[in-house]
């Protein structure tokens, strides 16, 4: 069985998420780590492998971004994948959740996977549903929110969230899955893993090496359109009221809330 595992790059968690204005799309400067919910996906599959239930051949961490995306390669090699696949390209620039998902389906059927397996979401744009749309493109069957996957009867017995609460699903192979973080707790990567990353084999690809239409991609070939953005207005600060005597703070917190006719 070949896996292969759909990662992403987006802005560190501690870095305040802003729209550039020139652009209509995030500003991704600053720091930037692998998506979160894809170390869940990497797991998953080092999981499927470890096993034993099936053998498991290969596990690619697969890519589309930046130059500066590979760095969420390697720290995808680092939890386990084999090698990993960078597409990159400046035809690719302001693709919606579509055209990132035709792009990323031109590119795994190089790969030809028998498992393809994502994050249910990515930390940045939250959309949920570039995995659906990856499926389509390569007409595979697809779910999402999985949190158990089990090897049954050449395919996969897999649990999933649901509204009314659990979907039990066999889906035959190939397929694209979607798991949710409560599927397993990611591994920490050991110094050794780390330090060999960058030694593993990393494929660059454009829009020509995998037959990407490029027009189906980039802003031009997007049907989203960003409207005017803009940072909400800033807030007054609070008003704190120190509990040093009781009785005067109650007078305090009453007279606020009469003033503004709240009581």
């Amino acid at each position: 069985m070949k896996i292969c595992v759909l990662v992403k790059e987006v802005p560190d968690a501690a870095v305040t998420k802003r729209i550039d204005p020139s652009t209509g799309r995030l500003d991704r400067g600053g720091e930037k780590n692998l998506n979160p919910y894809d170390t869940h996906a990497i797991e998953a599959a080092m999981q499927l492998k470890e096993g034993g239930e099936v053998q498991v051949d290969e596990i690619i961490a697969v890519t589309m971004g930046p130059g500066s995306a590979v760095r969420a390669l390697h720290k995808a090699v680092s939890l386990g994948a084999d090698r990993s696949v960078h597409l990159s390209d400046d035809a690719l620039a302001g693709s919606d959740v579509a055209a990132t998902g035709y792009a990323l389906a031109q590119t795994l059927k190089r790969e030809s996977p028998d498992l393809v397996l994502l994050g249910q979401q990515s930390d940045d744009g939250e959309c949920y549903t570039i995995g659906a749309v990856v499926a389509d493109h390569l007409q595979m069957p697809s779910l999402t929110q999985v949190i158990k996957m089990d090897v049954s009867d050449g395919g996969l017995r897999c649990e999933r969230q649901a509204e009314y609460g659990y979907d039990t699903v066999q889906v035959e192979l190939p397929a694209v899955i979607s798991v949710g973080d409560a599927i397993n707790e990611p591994r920490y990567p050991s110094l050794k893993a780390i330090m060999g990353a960058k030694k593993k084999p990393l494929d660059a690809l454009g829009t020509g090496d995998v037959e990407i239409d490029a027009s189906r991609v980039g802003t031009d070939g997007s049907q989203v359109e960003c409207g005017n953005f803009k940072a909400p207005p800033a807030k007054s600060a609070g008003l704190i009221i120190e509990d040093e005597d009781t009785n005067e703070t109650v007078e305090k917190i009453v007279a606020w809330l009469d003033e503004r006719k709240l009581i």
